[in-house]
């Protein structure tokens, strides 16, 4: 029996913006529809896929997501960043919705099409840079950091790599390896890639250090504990997003690059959490005058498809052998043509100033709280952060962040948490929510907040 087979089930709405903008609780959450779908689901998927909202999701648009039970929940999460432009866009579906009549793949590597040539052609143009560029199209956040350490080692004919403290790169071998977080990412599942290292990150709430410091400290350990000659790759997140959304102090990020720049290493920039508009600059990079060797990317890329993308210098990614790069669904021509429309979407309906207006109001709402178990308020646009703290001792306080999330998911409110320590609760909305929406999740927030047993806070 499917969900839609009922005969009491409410109709389903038409997602997009057509949805009514607005929070509504017909039922407890879960829902009796969404608590027999979460049944099926404990039968028949494997444990290690959980979830954090109990809803069956059938509709969403604009800045909320309707479950099987007509619920409309608040979407402060846009599926992880995904859907930043908004869900079923009207472009984004129409374009879906041709390039599906015409053919759903070929696979790029035999019989070529121009979608995904145009997508990389607009990877080039709206990437930090003005050096010639290419780019090669992938499925997964994942592949495109795999591939991009594939490039790089190849170019460079070193085995090294660094990544940072709390930076999270995939679930893939390779990635979970540069990935810093051991649960639930990497714990019982090694053993991992080898040649991967891991430096310390700019973290200005906990380290204190300003840029400059945080970036010699950093150096001191890759020249000293895996030397330059072996190097072929430094990755980083220019701002960190499962690890707690940590934005480096300024002047970090430019030494690092300048010291990769110096000694031959390729300078890898993860924008797959922040890049498209996220953080109200097209890419995260800029915010940090930093022009990255090779850029990833995916989540917002397609509007809610499967694509990613590794761009980066023409010499460096043109060093890999015919043959070397690729993959069956690889730029799938109907998640290309979702990108295309994303990527339009971001140049010409100003949502890259919205992401700005929408980081302003979350800012002037969390900070206006005034909660001593709020350490620290950060982020950049409309990626947001609120790190929890024991108010006494300053230590992480993951009780609070995770009974904040599910007081708010009850209510009505989709949050997510992060962070190392699990005691982050982090905002990503989509650029399409409205201003009283976006305030009526954070007067359920800081209603949640204030009724928190002393137990739990």
């Amino acid at each position: 029996m499917t969900l839609a087979a009922s005969p009491d089930a409410p109709a389903i709405p038409l997602g997009g913006p057509r949805l009514p903008q607005e929070r509504r609780l017909t039922t407890a959450i879960p829902g009796p529809r969404s608590q027999e779908l979460l049944a099926r689901k404990a039968a028949t998927v494997a444990a290690g896929v959980g979830h954090t909202a109990p809803i069956a999701a059938v509709a969403a648009g604009g800045g909320v997501i309707v479950d099987a039970d007509d619920n409309s929940l608040i979407d402060l999460g846009s599926g992880i960043a995904v859907t930043t432009v908004g869900n079923a866009h009207p472009a984004v579906v129409q374009a879906v919705q041709e390039q599906v009549a015409q053919f759903t793949h070929t696979c790029f590597m035999i019989s070529p099409y121009e979608s995904y040539v145009a997508v990389c052609e607009a990877l080039a143009r709206v990437t930090p840079g003005d050096h010639a560029k290419k780019s090669a199209l992938f499925n997964s956040g994942a592949e495109a950091v795999e591939n991009a350490i594939k490039i790089a080692r190849k170019h460079t004919g070193r085995p090294a790599v660094v990544a940072f403290d709390h930076g999270y790169h995939g679930r893939t071998n390779l990635t979970m390896a540069l990935t810093a977080k051991s649960m639930p990412y990497k714990a019982g599942f090694g053993p991992f890639a080898p040649e991967v290292y891991r430096a310390p990150v700019s973290y200005p709430f906990r380290d204190g250090l300003s840029g400059a410091d945080a970036a010699a400290r950093a150096i001191s350990v890759m020249e000293k504990q895996i030397g330059a000659d072996a190097l072929a790759a430094v990755i980083i997140e220019p701002i960190q997003g499962e690890g707690g959304f940590i934005v480096p102090a300024d002047g970090f990020l430019p030494a690092i690059a300048a010291w990769c720049r110096q000694n031959g290493v390729v300078f890898i920039a993860d924008e797959i959490q922040t890049g498209f508009a996220r953080t109200g600059a097209m890419f995260a990079s800029e915010l940090f005058g930093v022009v990255p060797d090779l850029i990833t990317t995916a989540k917002g890329l397609a509007g809610g498809m499967p694509l990613a993308a590794v761009t980066g210098r023409a010499e460096i990614m043109d060093a890999t052998h015919t043959g070397g790069l690729g993959g069956t669904y690889g730029g799938n021509p109907v998640a290309c043509a979702a990108a295309l429309a994303a990527i339009d979407a971001y140049e010409n309906e100003g949502l890259i100033a919205r992401a700005r207006e929408v980081g302003d109001i979350l800012f002037s709402r969390l900070q206006g709280l005034g909660d001593p178990r709020i350490g620290d308020v950060r982020g950049r646009g409309a990626m947001v952060a609120a790190e929890f703290v024991d108010p006494a001792t300053g230590d992480p306080d993951a009780a609070t962040a995770g009974a904040l999330a599910r007081a708010c998911i009850a209510q009505g409110v989709i949050v997510l948490t992060c962070g190392t320590h699990g005691n982050v609760l982090r905002f990503l909305p989509p650029l399409t929510i409205p201003d009283p929406l976006l305030h009526e999740a954070m007067d359920v927030l800081a209603a949640a907040l204030a009724a928190l047993p002393a137990q739990e806070a």
